[in-house]
C-alpha cells in the first residue's frame, strides 16, 4: 500500500512542476525571442516481487520533470524601429551585462542609451565589431557597440556639380526671356555653402553664353565675382554639340574665399553618365529641371538604426551615412544546455559547447533582419492542452491517494471489529 502512496505523491509533484513549466510559458506569450520550454516525465525503477520465473514487477513513481528547451524559429514581425533587430536562423546575439559575464539573447529590442551604446531593453550592451573609417572587419575582438552623441560629422569639399536645364529654343537674343539663371550651391572645405549662378544667354541661333558667378561678398577680395565664362552651340535637335560629349567637364575655379577655407576647383559635368547632354535647347520655357553636387555641409549625428546583416549606421544632419559598427552572431551547437538568467538573457553553462562568434549569414549563423523582432514561440493552443492533461494526471494521482487511505481505514476497522 505504502509504495502506492509514494507513486501517487510523485506524480503530485511532477505534474505540479509541470503546470509551473505551463504557466511560465503562458506569461511569456508576448515576449521576444522566447523559446517555450517542453516537459518530458521519466518513470522510478521498479520494485520485483514474486517467483524467480515470472516475477512482478511494481513500479515505484514518476521521476522529477525534465525540461528541455527547443530553439525552434519564432514567427518575425516588422516593427520599423530604427534598432530592432531579429534573427532569422541559428545563433544568438552577443550582450555583456555590467559586471563584464557575456551573455546571449535572441531578443533584439535594442536602443541607444545617453552615453551612445547600443544596449538592450534591461541594458545589457551589445557586442559587435566598431568600424574604422565606415569598414568593419568581422575577425577582430568583440567590443561595446558605441557612437560619440553629440558628435560632428566634417562637411566634405564640392568637387563636381551638374545642372539638368532647359534653354527655350525660341527665346529672343535680346530683352525680356533672353536669358536664364539657374542657381545652385556648393560647399568649401570648411563646409560653408555658396551659392552658384549660372547665367545663360541667348545670342544666336543654336548658341548660348553662359557665366558661373559668385557672391562678391564670399571673396575676401570683394572684387571680380565671375569665376567661368564660355558658349554652349546646340544641334537642330536640341542637343550640345559644343563642348562635345567627352571633352570633359568645364572646370570652375573659386579662389580667396572670404571664409579662410581652401581654394576650390569643382568640375561641371555637362554630359551625364551615359554621354547624354544635360543641357537641352527645345521649344519649352527655360528651366531647371534638378540639380546634383557632391559636396555637403557639416552634419550632427542624429539616430543610429540597424541595416540588415547588422550593420550600425549613424544618421547625420546632412544627409550622409557612416557605418559604426557591426553586431555579432554567436553558434552554439547545443543550445539547449544554456540557462536562463532572466531579462531574455542566457548564459553558458559547463555543457555548453564553446560559441564561434562571427558575423551574420555566415558559417551556419542565422541572418540579422532589421526593423524586426522574433516572437515567442510559446503556442496558446498547446499549453492550454497540456494544462488540461496535467491536471487530469493530478486528479487520479489525488484519488490514488484517496483510494489507499480508504483502504487503510477499512483494514483498520476489519482488525479492531
Amino acid at each position: 500500500m505504502f509504495p502506492g502512496f509514494s507513486a501517487a505523491l510523485s506524480a503530485l509533484s511532477a505534474d505540479s512542476n509541470a503546470i509551473d513549466v505551463c504557466g511560465n510559458n503562458l506569461a511569456n506569450l508576448n515576449t521576444p525571442g522566447f523559446k517555450a520550454a517542453q516537459v518530458e516525465f521519466s518513470d522510478l525503477m521498479s520494485e520485483t516481487l514474486g517467483g524467480a520465473l515470472n516475477p512482478a514487477q511494481v513500479g515505484m513513481g514518476v521521476g522529477p520533470i525534465q525540461t528541455n528547451t527547443n530553439y525552434i524559429q519564432g514567427g518575425i514581425t516588422t516593427t520599423n524601429g530604427p534598432t530592432d533587430a531579429a534573427l532569422e536562423g541559428n545563433g544568438f546575439f552577443v550582450v555583456q551585462d555590467q559586471s563584464g559575464q557575456t551573455l546571449y539573447t535572441r531578443d533584439g529590442s535594442f536602443q541607444v542609451d545617453s552615453a551612445g551604446n547600443l544596449v538592450t531593453a534591461s541594458g545589457q550592451n551589445v557586442q559587435g565589431w566598431l568600424a574604422t573609417n565606415g569598414t568593419v572587419s568581422p575577425n577582430g575582438p568583440l567590443s561595446n557597440l558605441t557612437v560619440p552623441t553629440g558628435a560632428l560629422i566634417p562637411g566634405t569639399t564640392t568637387t563636381t556639380m551638374s545642372l539638368d536645364v532647359n534653354l527655350n529654343a525660341g527665346a529672343p537674343t535680346s530683352g525680356t526671356g533672353s536669358s536664364f539663371s539657374a542657381p545652385i550651391q556648393v560647399f568649401d572645405s570648411l563646409g560653408t555653402g555658396h551659392t552658384l549662378t549660372v547665367d545663360f544667354t541667348n545670342t544666336g541661333s543654336n548658341s548660348w553664353s553662359y557665366t558661373v558667378a559668385i557672391p562678391a561678398s564670399d571673396l575676401s577680395s570683394g572684387g571680380n565675382a565671375t569665376l567661368a565664362t564660355g558658349t554652349l552651340t546646340f544641334d537642330g535637335n536640341g542637343n550640345l554639340t559644343s563642348p562635345a560629349a567627352g571633352s570633359g567637364p568645364q572646370t570652375v575655379a573659386i579662389q580667396g574665399l572670404a571664409d579662410g577655407a581652401n581654394n576650390m576647383s569643382v568640375n561641371w559635368n555637362l554630359f551625364n553618365a551615359t554621354g547624354n547632354s544635360n543641357v537641352t535647347q527645345l521649344s519649352e520655357t527655360s528651366s531647371l529641371e534638378g540639380e546634383t553636387q557632391n559636396g555637403t555641409a557639416p552634419g550632427q549625428l542624429t539616430n543610429l538604426s540597424l541595416q540588415n546583416g547588422g550593420l550600425l549606421v549613424a544618421n547625420y544632419s546632412n544627409g550622409q551615412q557612416v557605418t559604426v559598427g557591426q553586431l555579432a552572431v554567436a553558434a552554439i551547437q547545443n543550445p539547449e544546455s544554456l540557462i536562463s538568467v532572466g531579462e531574455n538573457n542566457l548564459l553558458a553553462s559547463a555543457a555548453t559547447a564553446p560559441p564561434v562568434v562571427g558575423a551574420a549569414n555566415s558559417a551556419g549563423r542565422g541572418q540579422i533582419l532589421a526593423g524586426s523582432l522574433e516572437g515567442s514561440t510559446s503556442d496558446m493552443a498547446a499549453e492550454f492542452t497540456n494544462l488540461l492533461t496535467y491536471e487530469r494526471s493530478y486528479q487520479a494521482a489525488g484519488r490514488v491517494i484517496t483510494t489507499g487511505d480508504q483502504m487503510i481505514q477499512d483494514t483498520l476497522n476489519l482488525i479492531q471489529g
